[in-house]
């Protein structure tokens, strides 16, 4: 399992199936993030050196992104993840509520991070240019800090999530 977040972070079957999408949610960040770059800021579809090689990036799992990914899910479990069951009348299971419900919340803030020259920025750094060192290490820190101003969360490696007090 993943770090805890949070000290009523058990919502365990929700952390699995986050756990699980995990690859191919973030395969799907990578080439939305390129997808909505090319439209917001090439719409007239103009082929620069830029654009090649944001159009020629082949889309693999990174692990550059894991730990946003993870970040992102532990705010999720912070935000909406209840640790009682609900009862559920249609069938299905819990497993299947929580990833339906996580995957459709994770592709609507992604919109929304996307708006963000920063957070776009900062993704096709890790992705599409791949820096090596000191870069990468700043984009990083950038996606951080992300989730720090969008969510007025602080994450903490061993303190976990601190709701941040503004003053």
């Amino acid at each position: 399992m993943i770090q805890k977040y949070f000290p009523l972070d058990k919502n365990y079957i929700l952390e699995q199936a986050q756990l699980d999408q995990e690859e191919r949610l973030i395969v799907y960040l990578i080439d939305f993030a390129k997808k909505f770059y090319l439209d917001q800021f090439n719409p007239l579809g103009l082929e620069d050196d830029t654009v090649k090689q944001i159009k020629a990036h082949n889309t693999e799992y990174t692990d550059r992104l894991v730990e946003f990914y993870r970040n992102l899910a532990g705010v999720y479990r912070y935000k909406h993840g209840n640790n009682q069951l609900e009862f559920l009348f249609d069938g299905k299971d819990h497993y299947d509520k929580y990833t339906v419900d996580w995957v459709a919340t994770y592709e609507e803030w992604l919109v929304d991070f996307c708006l963000r020259p920063n957070f776009l920025k900062a993704v096709l750094e890790l992705t599409v240019f791949y820096p090596e060192g000191r870069k990468a290490e700043l984009a990083e820190s950038r996606m951080k800090a992300f989730i720090h101003q969008h969510f007025e969360l602080k994450i903490y490696k061993y303190k976990g999530i601190v709701k941040m007090k503004i003053a």
